[in-house]
């Protein structure tokens, strides 16, 4: 349990063994979780029991009902979740462009799509790697579905040179990108520089015009824009995605996308991005 939850579920539950014993100065009004410190002192101050009798009341109803702890944990972390969520809509809503249509990102699918999904992915992490299959099966099966691809370099110094190249080749190659994409994601070993830059070649590159743009720090501006991003709608890991007016968290599967998919068409089916 993080420290944060257990300073606000030990404070409820002060209240909690307070109230419980009788102990908050006769007082007939509920203890808040907030004010249970203050309580104590009162009790004290007005004759009741002192801290340290109140202190063992306190563990000793713990003691016999330790589940009140992961009740209010989970409550705690559920309304932390509802949080994140509004504040997400926020978000999705001021910044939709930037998320599904910034020109910097590639994609996969039908670029006319009507549905669009986002994924921030790093092509070191492994999850994303196994998240490939589902997003090449959805886009196969779905010709109505647009897959932006949103490079997050998160996994270290391989992982930032690799997204430079694949930067760089889709500039200069966009038609071909989906087929660097899948290469480089799928292949084996860890995405570098050098790996990244062997793909692209195989692909039909010019080396010198490929490294050339790699120095472009239009390049750079792309990530800071993507990590500014991620920081507002509380994505730290990958594969994660954004769905309609939602964020998806983890390699969740082909099916769990499919029906994120179906519930954003029906939200609003005339524009699903």
């Amino acid at each position: 349990m993080s420290k944060a939850i257990w300073l606000g579920a030990t404070g409820i539950a002060v209240a909690v063994g307070m109230l419980a014993a009788g102990y908050v100065a006769g007082r007939p009004e509920v203890a808040m979780a907030n004010d249970a410190p203050q309580a104590v002192a009162v009790a004290s101050a007005e004759g009741g029991a002192n801290r340290a009798e109140v202190e063992t009341i306190v563990r000793e109803y713990l003691l016999q009902n330790p589940e009140i702890l992961l009740d209010m944990q989970q409550a705690l972390e559920m309304k932390q979740r509802e949080e994140q969520r509004v504040a997400n809509l926020e978000v999705i809503e001021s910044a939709k462009d930037d998320i599904f249509n910034a020109a910097y990102d590639g994609y996969v699918g039908n670029p006319d799509g009507k549905t669009t999904i986002v994924e921030f992915y790093d092509y070191n992490c492994g999850f994303c790697k196994r998240a490939q299959e589902d997003m090449l099966a959805l886009t196969a099966a779905d010709p109505d579905l647009r897959f932006v691809l949103k490079e997050f370099p998160i996994l270290g110094p391989d992982s930032t040179k690799a997204h430079v190249v694949s930067m760089a080749f889709r500039t200069l190659m966009p038609e071909k990108y989906g087929d660097f994409h899948n290469q480089l994601l799928g292949g084996q070993g860890r995405a570098t520089e050098a790996a990244a830059i062997k793909v692209a070649l195989a692909l039909g590159a010019d080396e010198a015009k490929l490294r050339e743009e790699m120095k472009n720090p239009a390049i750079n501006d792309a990530f800071e824009k993507t990590y500014e991003l991620a920081n507002r709608l509380a994505i730290t890991g990958t594969p994660s995605y954004v769905i309609g007016n939602e964020v998806v968290f983890g390699a969740l599967g082909q099916e769990v996308l499919a029906q994120k998919i179906a519930e954003t068409r029906a939200a609003a089916p005339e524009a699903s991005n």
